[in-house]
């Protein structure tokens, strides 16, 4: 082996370990829902760079997942698909020849599991050979179907082989199955018989589409690069990271698709007037801050949340801190609106790894203090006020009490800027059963006594609803009440 050679392999081989997590203290107590995924899609009329576009665009969407990565290019007429387990950019530098994946369109997908099991047969994008093996469809998906048992039994009846155990291999299906009535009418075929929430990307030889459910759960944003190349991602953060505006949202029940004859990006609404109900978590956490859902800047949101909160439940106090990431911002809100200064004392650990092995409780919990650490003489003495997104589990809010009151802090004054959570979701979030959901098991009084907290105060929905402008979002986690009827509780394979 060359010299050369050895080097460069040495020099992939370290990345494929390497591992990433958005909210450090959160990830290793699972007291937090989990991403969803991040989907990616792009289409230009001229040759293009797809390969790197399609690398910043997902980069930028690696806080929505973490478990593969993917994508599927078209290439004179030819469709490419690689897929593989890691981080995006321990994907990209696998690619050993990247002109490979340089065409004229791409579809992308960063994927956290929410449907199916972790097995590589579930990574995204999905896509369809011919009798020639050759691939003449791909999609990625973003979301969770509710009726895809029913359709997959009607399917395979019908003679459907389903190769993963995944729900959006069910869309896959089922576009395939009517692509006789043209790319848009087997589309709009497909969305009226599939339930749940969706956004999706995908590709033909030939063409690129993108379309999102009725109810318009998960996000799916539209951006331009120019007048012949055009973008679809979950946030609008991907459009940012490779230069293209944004537009707007895709709106829910709408296609947006281009013809093989005729020039630029069209659209067509399956449903009229639907009421867009996208899910407000995404504003609470999924999003990142610099995003835009809905014309919304998420960041001034979760300042507002902050400010409200103050609003609804003051309380004296010396500072004011946010748990990092999410909570940083509401915590800059509750300082604007109360005076009480924030200060930034809890320090992340930006280079650890996921997860250790420990064969301890006692071990286990000391990991929080390497992950979060926190400045005492900032904290030794003072009344604190700690802003989180939200509780889960409650397993992480108290660790951090127990911290905070280890520092020597006099009282500590808890507040969450999300209501409480008493309901787990089946739209595309893995939340944990509603057994293990804090707050649908412990009253408030009972919650704050647990954390050992000298007071604790949620956001209200009404307030949340205020914040948002609209009562029309997902506000299923904290009402139990949802935009679709929830399925069957049958397993899909």
């Amino acid at each position: 082996m060359s010299l050369h050679k050895k080097y460069k392999e040495d020099y992939l081989n370290q990345f494929k370990n390497r591992a990433y997590a958005r909210n450090i203290l959160k990830k290793d107590s699972t007291d937090s829902p989990s991403e969803e995924c991040g989907i990616f899609g792009l289409y230009s009329e001229k040759a293009i760079d797809t390969f790197s576009l399609s690398q910043f665009g997902l980069f930028a969407l690696q806080h929505r997942g973490q478990e593969a990565c993917g994508i599927s290019v078209m290439k004179q007429g030819k469709i490419f698909n690689l897929k593989e387990e890691g981080l995006v950019l321990d994907f990209f530098k696998s690619i050993r020849e990247p002109e490979t994946f340089m065409g004229n369109s791409v579809i992308g997908h960063t994927r956290y599991t929410t449907a199916g099991d972790k097995k590589k047969y579930n990574f995204q994008p999905f896509f369809a050979k011919n009798e020639y093996d050759q691939i003449i469809l791909s999609i990625a998906h973003n979301g969770n179907l509710t009726n895809a048992n029913q359709l997959k039994q009607e399917l395979e009846a019908e003679g459907v082989v389903f190769r993963a155990t995944s729900d959006s291999e069910v869309i896959l299906r089922l576009i395939q199955k009517h692509l006789d009535l043209g790319l848009r009418g087997a589309i709009k075929a497909t969305m009226e018989k599939i339930e749940g929430a969706y956004s999706v990307v995908g590709m033909t030889r030939n063409k690129f589409f993108a379309f999102r459910d009725f109810n318009g759960i998960r996000p799916l944003v539209l951006g331009a690069i120019d007048e012949k190349t055009f973008v679809c991602a979950s946030e609008s953060v991907a459009l940012d990271a490779i230069g293209a505006q944004y537009v707007r949202d895709i709106l829910p029940g709408e296609i947006v698709y281009t013809s093989e004859n005729e020039s630029g990006l069209k659209s067509f609404m399956v449903k009229e007037n639907c009421v867009n109900k996208i899910c407000s978590f995404e504003y609470i956490y999924f999003a990142r801050p610099d995003s835009i859902l809905e014309n919304i800047n998420v960041h001034e949101i979760r300042e507002k949340s902050g400010e409200k909160i103050w609003e609804q439940a003051p309380v004296e106090a010396d500072i004011v801190i946010g748990v990092p990431d999410s909570g940083v911002p509401a915590a800059i809100g509750f300082s604007k609106a109360s005076g009480i200064p924030f200060r930034p004392v809890l320090i992340k650990n930006r280079y650890i790894g996921r997860s250790f092995i420990v064969p301890t409780q006692e071990m286990r919990e000391r990991i929080v203090n390497l992950k979060l650490n926190p400045i005492i003489s900032e904290i030794k003495g003072k009344r604190v006020v700690i802003i989180d997104d939200s509780i889960v589990r409650g397993t992480t809010a108290k660790r951090l009490v127990k911290i905070l009151k280890e520092c020597g802090a006099k009282e500590i004054h808890f507040r969450s800027v999300s209501p409480p959570i008493i309901a787990p979701c089946f739209l595309g979030i893995d939340t944990p059963s509603k057994d293990e959901l804090i707050s649908a098991n412990m009253s408030a009084e009972e919650l704050k006594n647990y954390l050992d907290v000298d007071s604790l105060e949620f956001l209200s929905v009404e307030n949340l609803i205020e914040i948002l402008g609209s009562p029309s979002h997902c506000f299923g986690c904290f009402t139990e009440i949802y935009p679709v009827k929830k399925g069957e509780e049958s397993i899909l394979f």
